[in-house]
């Protein structure tokens, strides 16, 4: 294959590694266990991450509000899913699950983007103007969940005019469904491209 991913135009978006999401500790390990582990979720992530740090591309990471205790208590609509993680302080502030999970801890020249509070990694963060002031037109996602914060993002850097790269076993979901939906229903209609672990290993 060609090489595809110039570090000049490219980062790597890494979203949510948090140690509820990665750990087997974590309070949302065991929903997605099944998955992340059939998909080998934990070393794909950690390839990825090496390699692209060995090919002089930048990591950004795209983190998830970590919660407190009356997060949404006089917002007027908060969703579903926010609720969820008020209700059970999933990546709770100054707590072992809301920090970076061992394996993938911030290095000099890495960018860490303001806190997103639903889904979506662009929407009120500064990562649309970080991705800019870095001259990057190419994003690479990858991290938890596929249906949710990683298809959030995704979708919204098309729309921002970004080229957008799924990995679809870098990610990981709570059923075969919902990783299905991700990489064979929705990510076709804004993804540019949707490639393996060992696809993308082989373009950078």
């Amino acid at each position: 294959m060609t090489k595809t991913y110039d570090k000049g135009i490219t980062g790597l978006l890494l979203v949510d590694p948090y140690n509820d999401f990665l750990s087997a500790e974590g309070k949302a390990y065991p929903r997605h266990k099944e998955i992340s582990e059939s998909v080998n979720l934990l070393e794909h992530l950690k390839e990825i991450v090496d390699r692209v740090r060995k090919a002089g591309i930048r990591v950004f990471y795209v983190p998830h509000h970590r919660s407190e205790s009356n997060d949404f208590d006089t917002w007027l609509y908060p969703n579903p899913n926010q609720i969820r993680a008020q209700q059970s302080q999933i990546f709770a502030k100054d707590s072992w699950g809301g920090e970076f999970h061992p394996d993938f801890q911030p290095q000099q020249g890495d960018v860490i983007i303001k806190e997103h509070w639903a889904s979506s990694g662009f929407a009120n963060t500064d990562l649309d103007h970080q991705l800019k002031m870095h001259g990057l037109q190419k994003i690479i996602i990858i991290g938890l969940l596929a249906n949710t914060c990683i298809e959030a993002t995704a979708r919204f850097g098309s729309e921002l005019g970004y080229h957008v790269t799924l990995v679809k076993d870098a990610t990981a979901a709570y059923s075969k469904e919902a990783m299905y939906s991700a990489h064979e229903v929705n990510g076709p209609t804004f993804a540019h491209a949707i490639v393996t672990t060992e696809e993308l290993l082989s373009q950078l």
